[in-house]
């Protein structure tokens, strides 16, 4: 069963989800990175440009999801090195803090707040996500196009493709089709018809809606919604 709240970090998600014996779906592409627990490791989900399916049987994880282009900074880390990837944190941190924070979340009351804790005291410490990115995320995700954004935010294309690879794992376009892909997902679990959640998601129609859901998530958008 899946669950989350607004987390205590301002933009981000603290989430659980543990087995129900219904089987887990795929994690699909969000624009966002995770900081994530699970059987005593601590691990870090970078972003993905295909559907994640977790390996091995089914377990019980905890996570943060930071709004997106917030995590690497967090990290110390560029997003496009960790594309597609799921990462042990001591791979990213010195090993010996990461064992010292791994025991801290075990032992604690609450292990889904020691991991919020966590991400609290790292964002304490670091300079404040540059805001231009936070404006590149609104204006992509309300559907505007990739080079007119670039112009309104006075940043060239190249410069901007950069930060983005930087801050996202990806260029501003590969986000504009994430974010425009969540907000047709939204429209279509709540029940709008797809050939209206592909106009006001932003798609020319509903075959262009179809294929990008397929692409992104190797599915048709009605099995992705258990339709069948």
């Amino acid at each position: 069963m899946y669950a989350e709240r607004a987390s205590r970090l301002t933009g981000a998600v603290v989430w659980t989800n543990t087995p129900d014996g219904a089987g887990g779906g795929p994690v699909l592409p969000d624009g966002c990175m995770d900081l994530l627990w699970s059987e005593g490791r601590l691990l870090v989900a970078g972003p993905d440009t295909r559907p994640y399916v977790p390996e091995g049987p089914p377990r019980s994880w905890a996570g943060v999801r930071f709004y997106p282009g917030t995590a690497p900074a967090l990290l110390g880390v560029p997003a496009h090195e960790l594309r597609d990837l799921r990462v042990d944190l001591a791979d990213l941190w010195p090993s010996a803090r990461v064992r010292r924070l791994c025991e801290g979340v075990e032992a604690a009351p609450d292990p889904v707040a020691a991991l919020e804790d966590i991400a609290l005291g790292r964002a304490a410490r670091t300079t404040a996500p540059d805001p231009l990115l936070g404006r590149l995320v609104e204006r992509l995700d309300e559907g505007r196009p990739v080079a007119a954004t670039a112009a309104e935010l006075g940043v060239g294309t190249r410069t901007l493709h950069r930060r983005c690879l930087s801050a996202f794992g990806y260029g501003p376009k590969a986000l504009a089709r994430i974010l425009r892909l969540q907000r047709a997902l939204a429209l279509a679990r709540a029940g709008t018809p797809y050939a209206e959640t592909a106009l006001r998601a932003g798609y020319a129609d509903q075959p262009h809606l179809a294929r990008e859901v397929r692409e992104l998530t190797g599915m048709p958008l009605g099995t992705l919604l258990g339709g069948g």
